[in-house]
């Protein structure tokens, strides 16, 4: 098997399905998020979030690992970091969000495709303290678009459905 065979191969291979640890709302710039038990995945991306009503935008959602949380914690000298306070909608543990690139998604009754990195914003500084910004670095998670409306409840599944790569 050629190399690019094999490489396209393996990463089309995510047998892997992840969970839904956490879930939160940004009601504007500066409010502090919401922890909820559920949300609403519309159109145009969650019910109550800033960026929601915004259906061409890149960011309607945000994703972010479980397992990155104790790493930006250590980059910090803490022993835990609040997910609420990394400004991400959603908290997923067991699958590699950077492998969803060029995919599809599903969690619970909705569908995503990746968009693109979900780089740390100034406001870092101000909610993890000095270092934030840099202590999140390579560990901001993803950004992602709504392809299919639908509800997404804490410890639903978050497995890859097809490539996006083309279309």
């Amino acid at each position: 098997m050629p190399v690019n065979s094999l490489m396209k191969t393996l990463i089309n291979t995510l047998p892997q399905a992840g969970r839904v640890e956490w879930i939160g709302i940004r009601p504007s710039r500066t409010e502090a998020m919401k922890s909820l038990q559920t949300v609403v995945v519309n159109a145009a991306g969650l019910d109550g979030d800033r960026f929601r009503g915004s259906a061409k935008s890149r960011r309607q959602v945000t994703l972010i690992q479980f397992e990155h949380l104790p790493v930006i914690a250590a980059c910090l000298h803490r022993e835990s970091i609040n997910p609420a306070d990394l400004r991400r909608n959603i908290v997923v543990s067991g699958i590699n969000l950077l492998a969803l690139k060029n995919k599809t998604f599903q969690m619970g009754g909705s569908v995503l495709a990746y968009k693109g990195l979900c780089h740390p914003c100034s406001q870092m500084e101000q909610r993890l303290g000095e270092g934030g910004y840099n202590a999140m670095r390579g560990h901001g998670g993803i950004t992602a678009s709504v392809i299919q409306p639908g509800t997404v409840s804490i410890g639903d599944e978050v497995s890859y459905l097809a490539d996006t790569e083309g279309q």
